[in-house]
């Protein structure tokens, strides 16, 4: 059976944001914080050092009983026991994911419109995360940010678990939810904080006020 993910702070690692620390560290923190679900993001990581770091994180990660998503890689997600992979619009079709990873891995897909959002769904996504929904400077690749009109109109189209991410912060999260998502991914609003657990939980107090 496919495990339930809670989805209601979703960190994104980047290690360019770190200021010197290392992901482990800063996972730690963030899971001590109160994050719910942690994707490991390395864009520019040879192979076997992405497989490395994937394992450490998930020795961190599942005595804690945290989800652990890959970004973009189902190969290093597959070989290291990931719980899911995350997709982006250019990366493998869900449909292509699912045969290789079978019906209980996790597959979440990025979204920067409502027809990405509707697609997702209907090739069998398991969470949709809308992107950008404020600018961001973690990514430089990425559409018009899409607001909190663009999560209602997703919202009011798609049964999906929403994460919205793009540039949301402690004074912007509880609207977010207001707006339809079910959750907030972060990466700088934890990674470059100076305290990732502070961070962490001053984001879960702003969520869990908003519900």
């Amino acid at each position: 059976m496919k495990r339930l993910v809670d989805y209601s702070l979703y960190l994104v690692t980047d290690r360019g944001l770190a200021r010197g620390r290392t992901t482990g560290d800063i996972v730690r923190a963030a899971v001590a914080g109160g994050v719910t679900c942690v994707q490991l993001r390395e864009k520019d990581c040879p192979t076997r050092e992405f497989i490395a770091e994937a394992r450490l994180l998930k020795e961190i990660l599942r005595p804690a009983g945290i989800p652990f998503i890959i970004n973009d890689r189902l190969d290093v997600a597959l070989a290291v026991g990931a719980d899911g992979v995350h997709l982006g619009q250019q990366d493998m079709d869900i449909a292509d994911a699912r045969r290789l990873a079978g019906p209980e891995f996790v597959i979440g897909i990025s979204a920067e419109s409502l027809e990405d959002a509707l697609r997702a769904e209907a090739q069998g996504a398991d969470y949709i995360a809308i992107s950008p929904v404020f600018a961001t400077a973690t990514k430089n690749d990425t559409a018009l940010p899409l607001g909190l009109d663009g999560i209602r109109r997703i919202r009011a189209a798609v049964r999906l678990p929403l994460v919205a991410i793009g540039g949301i912060t402690t004074d912007n999260a509880a609207a977010v939810i207001a707006a339809g998502a079910d959750g907030v991914a972060v990466v700088s609003a934890i990674v470059a904080a100076d305290s990732p657990q502070r961070a962490a939980a001053a984001l879960k107090k702003c969520l869990r006020l908003s519900r």
